[in-house]
């Protein structure tokens, strides 16, 4: 679904990454984890057609990324860890709004109806986003990206603001998405949602891939108990 081939990204003299390179299989949840300021969230918005790249080769279910931007654009969805709703419409009209970018033949009922069950926020969703704590709002962005199906879900910091509850549904849904056969690249900051989830990472630092694996193979070869230590000992 995904391949990424010495990626560059520069800004100026500034290279915020530097010929990385990793590829993810169709239904596969893949982390992209590492430090703040490591680069990961520029790949992400990279691999989003949001970002130009510099150099290197970027393939998204066979699309060129720079010749077949639009075509990628049909069949991925983002949220950004800093994502944000229209304050002054309720979440079911956001829902609505949003769904008529990704109809697709569906219609938008069949879609906001599945955006609505996944956000579950119950007679909520008839209030206005500004009446929103930040973790309900998070939910409706997760339902925004994931309510038209895509075959690709690019997720940075998805349960970000969530309770303990909410949170463990919210990764539940990922992994029913990708059982049913939606490839997932996300970031996170929590080891534990990344060990849970993932069925490979790679942990990037200063622009660089330095670590690649499956969470087992990489407890096992850094003598960690979880994620979270392979990470201290590998990063910085």
């Amino acid at each position: 679904m995904i391949e990424v081939e010495n990626l560059i990204k520069k800004y100026g003299d500034f290279t915020a990454v530097n010929r990385i390179s990793f590829d993810v299989g169709e239904g596969e949840i893949f982390g992209l984890i590492g430090p703040n300021g490591a680069g990961k969230t520029i790949t992400l918005r990279v691999i989003s057609t949001l970002l130009k790249i510099t150099g290197g080769k970027v393939k998204i279910a066979g699309n060129d990324l720079e010749k077949e931007a639009e075509e990628i654009r049909k069949i991925i969805s983002y949220l950004p860890e800093d994502a944000g709703a229209y304050k002054n419409l309720t979440g079911k009209e956001y829902l609505e709004f949003m769904a008529e970018f990704f109809d697709g033949g569906k219609g938008t009922s069949e879609i906001v109806r599945k955006g609505v069950e996944i956000a579950d926020l119950g007679e909520r969703i008839d209030d206005k986003v500004d009446t929103y704590s930040k973790g309900m709002k998070r939910r409706l962005l997760v339902g925004r990206a994931l309510m038209i199906d895509p075959k690709l879900a690019i997720l940075d910091e998805p349960t970000s603001g969530l309770d303990v509850i909410n949170a463990r549904e919210v990764r539940q849904l990922i992994k029913e998405y990708a059982a049913g056969g939606t490839t997932i690249l996300l970031s996170s900051h929590n080891m534990l949602e990344v060990d849970f989830l993932c069925d490979r990472i790679s942990l990037i630092d200063d622009g660089v891939i330095v670590e690649s694996g499956r969470p087992k193979q990489l407890k096992e070869k850094h003598d960690a108990e979880n994620i979270e230590e392979v990470f201290t000992k590998v990063v910085r």
